[in-house]
């Protein structure tokens, strides 16, 4: 007797406990419908002058979201995802996409390159420092506007995949990595 009073409450307790812990913000279970929008020509972004074919996605919009039919403003860009058939040189290294740091009280972007597409005789210091991390690498900007690499914009080498953080200041080794990470970006010579 007992156990078929037990069973029906689990059983809708249960249900109860996978409605409320599927639930987000969007009203479903999948991710956000940012906003994005397809590049139709060459067009300057964040001091970038990106090719046709890049993909510009935004924060979560109210009133706008999936692909649009213009560009929106740059100061709503999360991030530039660039065609695989043309990657963006920066700093000597060939780079995927570039990202607005999560955190927005960071001034910084996160870049991914794919080293596949650098030959070695193009490998700098840098770029086998970064390489070496098999991840992203994270900047400070002094200026949000500008995600070029620009190195007067540069403050600083924030990370280098999860294994050098800065956030990490009593780890000598990490902090001498980024350091040297970082000088060796300004010693890179921009064609």
């Amino acid at each position: 007797m007992k156990i078929s009073k037990i069973f029906p409450f689990s059983i809708f307790t249960l249900f109860l406990s996978g409605c409320l812990g599927n639930m987000n913000p969007t009203g479903s279970n999948s991710s956000p419908n940012y906003p994005w929008f397809v590049v139709k020509q060459p067009l300057l972004v964040k001091n970038i002058l990106v090719p046709t074919g890049t993909t510009l996605t935004y924060n979560e919009d109210y009133f706008k979201t999936g692909e649009q039919d213009k560009a929106m403003s740059e100061k709503k860009l999360k991030s530039i995802n660039f065609p695989a058939n043309a990657p963006l040189n920066w700093g000597g290294v060939p780079v995927t996409s570039i990202s607005k740091f999560f955190n927005s009280e960071m001034h910084g972007v996160s870049v991914n390159a794919n080293f596949k597409k650098l030959p070695d005789e193009n490998k700098t210091r840098f770029s086998r420092l970064w390489e070496s991390c098999d991840s992203d690498m994270g900047i400070l900007l002094k200026n949000t506007n500008d995600w070029s690499f620009n190195k007067a914009n540069i403050a600083d080498v924030e990370s280098c995949s999860v294994l050098y953080q800065r956030y990490f200041k009593d780890n000598a080794a990490q902090q001498t990595f980024l350091n040297n990470m970082y000088n060796e970006l300004l010693k890179v010579k921009e064609k």
